[in-house]
């Protein structure tokens, strides 16, 4: 199938030929009809894209912040290279289409294949089939037509500003920027019985309003603008002032001040900045509101994408609901979008319809894009011939986030042989592929696990589905690299070590830094030197409490997801079986168990104490690892400079390598060897146990659990 997409570095829009996006549980595949393009929003998007790296830095200071703190923990080359790789790729556009339901995954509720939907979120791009979550979807009745019906994403963002206002039938409201959005505000402001003026500095525009349903619509520069809004509203002001325009003057917002009535209200819809005018919202005790895209539950990932509804009785409109009312709206024909819609465009001809935006050399509001409904699509993507030697690695990759195209991909890179690569997003798949030299890309992992060439699975996805992938990868025959971590309970890891005592084949979880050269140094200057002690300090740094890691179906928590690297690495350093934990969590209003200290102890007698703190500061160095042992210490700061007490001190400094490039690179050579895993499965279902176990101590005051051997 294609998918239309932009490149960051250079704004080049083309469409790219990609496979069918995954299908989680709660999604649905729709093969789209039309979809319509947002002309402020994404033609900011695209015009942004094609400045240069200079204005770029000056309009996204935030980001510059970013990369400048990323430059001196990795280094100026290594930044670069991964600011580059984000900016050389593919991006999608769009969010708001209409289409049929080819195909739906498990636990979705409502919605059948067959069914005429529309589809919203970042999902909704524009591309020939799209993967959405089922509350971002909404059934059509039958006689709306598919052409209005893809926008109702964008009739929702306008239903949400209006249920922000408050406004009650017989008031009156101003809408400032008449673009669609303003347009798709005036017709749900007359269908809910509001008397409603607009503004733009658009004579087009403008007079579109008037058969929108507006009873006064004005030019911004109308010398007696403020005096007819005033006769307007019977002498007193607006009751509301809803802002749909996108600029960066703040004339809108001062504006939206002078036309309010006392104790009126603002409601900003559109990208606008609001260091406005104090005095009129002082005077007149004004309320200025901001509304959420399309309402209660947009950008809560528990509601896009695990499928948690608000409570209908505590959240009346949530997006969905929302969007369900756009749907009846259209169906009762008290909406009218076929009005708004001026430019017509066939798929193929997308980049055109995004230069006449662009251009505006001529009129328009509302650009459709239609698609051939007939058209034969291809799930996956061939893109080179498999030439296959049985002794190499025959390498398939699955997920590919920034981790895996920063660390895994360059380290993959002409050691085995590149056969599939599938992601969540089919561009960035396609993006892959093409970068790195994979011959594939399938539509689905069955064709992976089900492909006899492929001998070597690399899985870089969300931690929920590590041990699923871990499982059918290994009874396909195949070998498993896995990111950490390995699963997120610990009947899947029992189910995980007695599928792979079955299946004969090689399991590795990306515990890097056991193949850091500062940690082999270490492990070369102790020797057999019998027992160590340990210290291991890591400033983990905040991770917001939505963040999908905290979540413990999907990301298992921070001890789970990220602790097992560091109990890995101690038991590596020991050279001995855990044998117990005990853990102590800082109790704060959070609840988030990532500020704790653990206590190891192992067979050999050695012990290490790993403090895990996430209340830190950024300007200290994330890790601290301290050995002891026969009067030789090891002093590891940030795997970017060890120091070594023994009969004398030696101190080495180095780029900080954390071992990415050297685990992978040892993997693929036990494949190609016939050698054994690098790291004995025994000890990676070790240090996943422990982080278990961990959790088991917190929740019982600090106990110590003993570990039992696999």
């Amino acid at each position: 199938m294609e998918q239309l997409t932009q490149n960051l570095k250079d704004g080049t829009m083309e469409l790219l030929e990609v496979p069918f996006p995954a299908l989680p549980t709660g999604y649905i595949l729709v093969r789209n009809h039309y979809s319509v393009i947002s002309p402020g929003t994404e033609g900011k998007t695209v015009k942004d894209a094609r400045l240069g790296y200079i204005a770029k830095a000056r309009a996204r200071k935030n980001e510059v912040k970013k990369v400048l703190q990323t430059a001196k923990v990795l280094g100026i080359r290594k930044t670069w290279t991964m600011v580059m790789n984000k900016l050389d790729s593919p991006s999608p556009l769009g969010y708001s289409c209409a289409g049929e339901v080819i195909a739906v995954a498990s636990g979705v509720r409502e919605i059948k294949p067959g069914d005429r939907v529309a589809c919203g979120g970042p999902g909704a791009v524009h591309a020939e089939v799209v993967a959405v979550h089922e509350n971002l979807c909404v059934k059509m009745d039958p006689s709306v037509d598919l052409k209005q019906a893809a926008f109702t994403t964008i009739g929702a963002i306008a239903m949400q500003g209006i249920r922000q206002s408050g406004l009650k039938l017989g008031e009156n409201c101003v809408v400032i920027g008449l673009g669609l959005l303003g347009q798709l505000t005036v017709q749900l402001l007359r269908a809910a019985g509001v008397r409603t003026a607009g503004i733009d500095l658009d004579p087009f525009l403008v007079s579109q309003a008037l058969q929108s349903g507006c009873e006064l619509s004005l030019t911004r520069d109308e010398e007696s603008l403020e005096q007819r809004i005033l006769d307007f509203t019977n002498g007193y002001g607006t009751d509301a002032v809803i802002i749909t325009a996108g600029t960066d003057s703040t004339d809108p917002v001062d504006l939206a001040g002078t036309l309010a009535r006392k104790k009126g209200s603002v409601i900003v819809v559109g990208a606008v900045p609001t260091g406005f005018r104090r005095a009129p919202y002082y005077r007149k005790e004004l309320e200025l509101k901001m509304s959420t895209s399309y309402g209660p539950g947009r950008y809560d990932p528990e509601y896009e994408e695990q499928g948690l509804d608000y409570p209908y009785a505590y959240v009346r409109w949530t997006e969905n609901r929302n969007m369900q009312a756009f749907a009846s709206l259209l169906a009762s024909g008290s909406l009218n979008t076929g009005s708004l819609v001026s430019h017509v465009f066939p798929f193929q001809e997308a980049p055109a319809a995004y230069q006449m935006i662009l251009d505006r050399k001529e009129n328009f509001s509302g650009v459709v894009l239609q698609y051939d409904p007939g058209r034969v699509l291809k799930q996956s993507v061939l893109l080179a011939e498999t030439k296959h030697q049985p002794s190499s690695p025959a390498v398939a990759l699955i997920g590919a986030g920034s981790f895996g195209q920063n660390f895994l991909l360059p380290a993959l890179k002409g050691r085995a042989e590149m056969v599939a690569v599938i992601t969540a997003r089919p561009h960035n798949a396609r993006n892959i592929a093409d970068k790195y030299g994979f011959a594939r890309c399938p539509g689905t992992t069955e064709e992976i696990f089900n492909d006899p060439v492929i001998n070597t699975v690399f899985i870089a996805t969300r931690h929920d589905t590590h041990a699923d992938f871990v499982m059918q990868a290994l009874k396909a025959g195949k070998n498993v690299f896995t990111e950490k971590p390995l699963c997120l309970t610990e009947d899947e890891l029992r189910e995980i070590n007695r599928v792979w005592e079955v299946s004969g084949k090689r399991l590795m979880v990306g515990f890097n830094r056991r193949f850091a050269p500062f940690t082999k140094k270490i492990k070369e200057t102790f020797g057999d030197a019998g027992p160590v002690a340990i210290q291991y300090r890591i400033n983990a740094g905040q991770v917001p409490p939505e963040h999908w890691i905290h979540q413990p179906s999907v990301g298992g928590g921070r001890i789970t997801g990220e602790v097992c690297h560091f109990v890995d690495l101690c038991m590596y350093l020991a050279g001995s079986p855990l044998t117990a934990v005990n853990a102590r969590m800082m109790q704060d209003s959070t609840g988030l168990k990532d500020t704790l200290n653990i206590l190891l102890g192992f067979a050999n007698g050695s012990t290490a104490a790993l403090s895990y703190f996430s209340n830190g500061n950024k300007q200290v160095a994330k890790e601290r690892l301290e050995v002891f042992s026969s009067g030789r210490v090891a002093l590891l700061d940030d795997f970017n400079i060890l120091t070594l007490w023994g009969r004398s001190k030696k101190t080495y400094k180095g780029k900080m390598d954390k071992g990415h490039d050297r685990e992978v690179e040892v993997f693929l050579g036990s494949v190609k060897s016939g050698s054994p895993s690098p790291i004995p499965e025994k000890e990676i279902f070790l240090s996943t146990l422990a982080t278990f176990k961990i959790l088991e101590s917190i929740s019982q005051n600090g106990t110590t659990i003993q570990l039992e051997s696999f």
